[in-house]
């Protein structure tokens, strides 16, 4: 009997690759990002086109995904500073759209990690600071 093959890679990598193509196919830039021990929390594309300007994008399996911990920590502090972050689950017309739409992450939040990860209560930590 053979040995069953596990894939190359996971779904979430097939998506991005196919939504790299169909957004470059669009006029846009992409720029796939990789993290390291030093760069963490960090979107997966980093997008710029000439009409519509730049996006950040987070690529997620619809059926099965999650934040890191470094997520949860760092996208309030970048939406606080404007940062925008759009969440991708397809190469499609319907997921592209999202990206003419107000920065989404926060619709995939699910609610058990505001235990561990209170949005409100981390921005509100981040106003004191800057009043500081």
């Amino acid at each position: 009997m053979g040995r069953i093959k596990k894939p190359k890679h996971g779904p979430e990598w097939y998506i991005q690759r196919d939504l790299m193509v169909y957004m470059r196919i669009r006029g846009w830039l992409v720029e796939r990002m990789t993290g390291n021990m030093y760069q963490v929390g960090i979107p997966d594309l980093y997008c710029f086109h000439p009409q519509w300007g730049e996006r950040w994008i987070d690529v997620k399996n619809p059926g099965r995904y999650t934040f890191t911990d470094d997520q949860k920590r760092k996208w309030p502090v970048w939406e606080r500073a404007g940062i925008g972050i759009w969440i991708l689950t397809g190469a499609i017309q319907e997921e592209y759209d999202k990206l003419f739409a107000p920065p989404n992450w926060r619709d995939y939040w699910k609610p058990q990690w505001s235990k561990e990860f209170n949005l409100d209560k981390l921005l509100a930590e981040l106003r004191e600071e800057e009043e500081e």
